[in-house]
């Protein structure tokens, strides 16, 4: 009986540190498609605490009406199994789900698919896991004088195996295996619980259950075995490079023209290189206006020019830099290690260029830049719908004046654009208003390209340095500079971002829906004159 009981405690550690794995795998399964900001957060935490909460009811239900482990352990090797096969197919049910959607929805598009794909994916096995707890103490109390004790016991065990649960697979599994073979590990940790008790605890084991446990062992190591293969970019077949971070899903493809770096698989890019090395054509090209603004042309030393990049990416602007205007001192900030990784390897990033792998707000506040002013400083850290509130508030940017020399530029990518007044471009051109008095931005493709500084003679420096660039670079600055002037100087307003209120994953969402939205008004229109059939044959 003691060994059972131990036994029964060991099952509740390992049952609360599997919810805690799945959970933070769930987080990594959706953010290719429809990234890790706060909103996808909330819909997973949400839906796991209410698929926990039925489980917990039923569980105890069940305890009471049949007070056999073997019903429990039962509960789990299907929960093992389930949760192994998430890795295998979860993408292509994603998928699915967002095609399908895409079709019929028309607002809220990322919050309903992500809805759907964690209702579909996570809630059945963790309802299971949610049964585990009530039945446990039924199966552990020895008297009813010890209850409190016992549940006390139960619940620190969980408590403990959940906080194991959230590290192992952050700093751990998904780093080091991915986000498969992390969802296999924690799945073949339950099945081995269940099948310990069904193979050495079970003191009558049927002849079904033998069968069911092998047949269950069998899956879950075909499943480990199946997701070791396969996309979360199925459908592309010009991949260069795939994997994980701590903070990202990293994804490298080729055209046969140029190289992108992007960390979604539905929309946008964050770097992209011409395999020539020239300029991309793209808004990318546009912040080279910035060192010209700040007067690169008009300094005596290149050397002394210093330029500083808050989300360094994989370094095209930087790369950039040094190749249009010489020697500059060229420094990135990437929070990602992984990334600055893969900024040398697959997009020859200068060793001049200095990277340091740190958040950018802190990074300036209290790390190396702190004691430092810089010509130039590119805030390129929003991507698509996750806006880091820290780097998008008046106290930020208050912050980045303060490192900013006497006649310094700020220049934002804000990767998204919107004619709506209150869109989320709006209110960070205002609060960059709110600290800078010279803001000019412009619409260039699909981004919004905004340069501020407190001198104001940035436009006019701007125009005498196009003379002295390269005749590639003036052809796409000149357009960038008709752009800024068309649309003239930004007179701020009253939508102001601070560290207390930022609302910029709610204001993201908004725009990236119309985005989306807009995108896939071309596929309604085919569906509609064509259907199904239609559809696939354009899609193949």
């Amino acid at each position: 009986m003691k060994t059972k009981k131990w036994f029964l405690y060991a099952t509740e550690f390992f049952s609360g540190m599997s919810v805690m794995a799945v959970e933070l795998g769930a987080s990594r399964l959706l953010a290719p498609y429809f990234s890790s900001s706060q909103i996808i957060w909330t819909i997973i935490i949400g839906t796991i605490m209410i698929a926990m909460a039925l489980g917990n009811v039923w569980g105890g239900r069940l305890a009471d009406k049949k007070p056999d482990p073997a019903h429990v352990y039962g509960r789990i090797l299907i929960a093992g199994v389930w949760i192994a096969l998430i890795p295998v197919v979860g993408k292509y049910i994603i998928a699915g789900i967002s095609l399908l959607l895409a079709l019929f929805v028309k607002a809220g598009f990322l919050v309903w698919a992500s809805l759907l794909s964690c209702l579909i994916l996570f809630v059945f096995p963790l309802m299971l896991l949610g049964s585990v707890s009530p039945a446990l103490v039924k199966f552990a109390m020895s008297s009813p004088d010890k209850s409190g004790t016992t549940v006390g016991e139960l619940n620190a065990l969980n408590t403990i195996g959940s906080i194991i649960g959230t590290f192992a697979p952050t700093f751990i599994t998904i780093p080091t295996v991915g986000t498969s073979i992390s969802f296999f590990i924690f799945a073949a940790i339950l099945i081995i619980i269940a099948a310990a008790y069904f193979f050495f605890l079970r003191e009558k084991m049927k002849k079904s259950e033998i069968i069911k446990t092998s047949v269950c062992l069998v899956l879950v190591a075909a499943c480990g075995f199946g997701s070791t293969f396969g996309s979360f970019a199925f459908w592309q077949n010009d991949l260069v490079y795939e994997g994980e971070s701590v903070y990202n899903y990293l994804q490298i493809y080729d055209s046969a023209n140029a190289r992108y770096f992007s960390t979604n698989v539905l929309f946008g890019v964050q770097s992209m290189q011409m395999k020539d090395g020239g300029l991309t054509g793209g808004y990318y090209d546009y912040d080279l206006a910035a060192p010209l603004m700040a007067g690169i042309k008009e300094t005596e030393n290149p050397e002394d020019f210093d330029i500083l990049i808050l989300g360094l990416a994989t370094g095209t602007f930087a790369t950039q830099c040094l190749k249009y205007y010489g020697n500059v001192n060229v420094e990135g900030v990437e929070i990602d290690g992984k990334i600055a990784k893969l900024a040398r390897e697959y997009f020859n990033l200068p060793d001049a260029v200095k990277v340091t792998v740190s958040d950018g707000r802190a990074y300036i506040f209290s790390g190396e830049g702190k004691n430092k002013k810089y010509d130039v400083i590119l805030v390129d850290a929003y991507q698509d719908i996750t806006i880091p509130f820290q780097m998008s508030s008046k106290e930020f940017f208050t912050l980045v004046s303060e490192r900013l020399k006497e006649n310094g530029v700020i220049a934002l990518n804000m990767n998204m654009f919107s004619d709506d007044v209150n869109s989320i471009n709006a209110y960070i051109a205002d609060t960059v208003a709110a600290v800078f008095p010279e803001v000019y931005y412009a619409r260039i493709e699909d981004n919004r390209e905004l340069f501020a500084s407190k001198n104001a003679d940035m436009i006019e420096k701007f125009e005498r340095g196009l003379n002295e660039v390269p005749a590639d670079l003036k052809t796409s600055l000149t357009f960038a500079l008709n752009k800024l002037k068309a649309n003239g100087k930004h007179a701020g307003g009253d939508l102001i971002l601070t560290d207390e209120k930022a609302p910029v994953e709610l204001l993201g969402i908004k725009l990236v829906d119309k985005m989306i939205s807009d995108e896939l008004s071309y596929y309604r229109d085919i569906y509609k004159e064509k259907g199904l059939k239609g559809l696939w044959d354009e899609l193949i």
